[in-house]
């Protein structure tokens, strides 16, 4: 995306009153975040290296469960509920393990594998690019 492209971008997510927005491509992150209240906005942007961030979260064993879309992550159904599942807990193939809202519509995250949840690797609220691992279940 280009610089302009990117400029025009942050607009129109400023217009539409988004608290915050994070774009990520080819090693490239921006991150945006407003400060309704102040009327500030904070501009970062970091080369990332996505495979170095998975490999340091992920061990070889066990299973991933990815994204399978372009969104927030959220563990819970609610702010106010217990989260869909934590580390340590048994799960079935098929049980919902998280929501992924897009364009407004939450999408439930199902584990594809049996087995235990031994790693989180994404925190609620944050965005999630399509493949993002969000998951680890080890085999019990």
């Amino acid at each position: 995306m280009e610089f302009e492209q990117i400029l025009r971008l942050i607009d129109k997510i400023d217009a539409a009153g988004v608290s915050s927005f994070e774009y990520e491509n080819n090693g490239q992150k921006i991150s945006v975040k407003w400060d309704r209240d102040k009327k500030e906005t904070v501009y970062s942007a970091a080369p990332v290296q996505a495979e170095k961030v998975v490999s340091e979260k992920v061990k070889e064993t066990g299973n991933l469960v990815t994204s399978p879309l372009v969104g927030t992550f959220y563990a819970a159904p609610s702010q106010d509920s217990q989260p869909f599942v934590k580390k340590g807990d048994v799960v079935k193939k098929g049980q919902v393990l998280a929501i992924v809202e897009a364009m407004k519509l939450m999408n439930e995250i199902e584990s594809e594998f049996e087995g235990i949840v031994a790693d989180i690797l994404v925190e609620n609220g944050q965005s999630v690019e399509y493949g993002t691992p969000l998951f680890r279940i080890e085999e019990a």
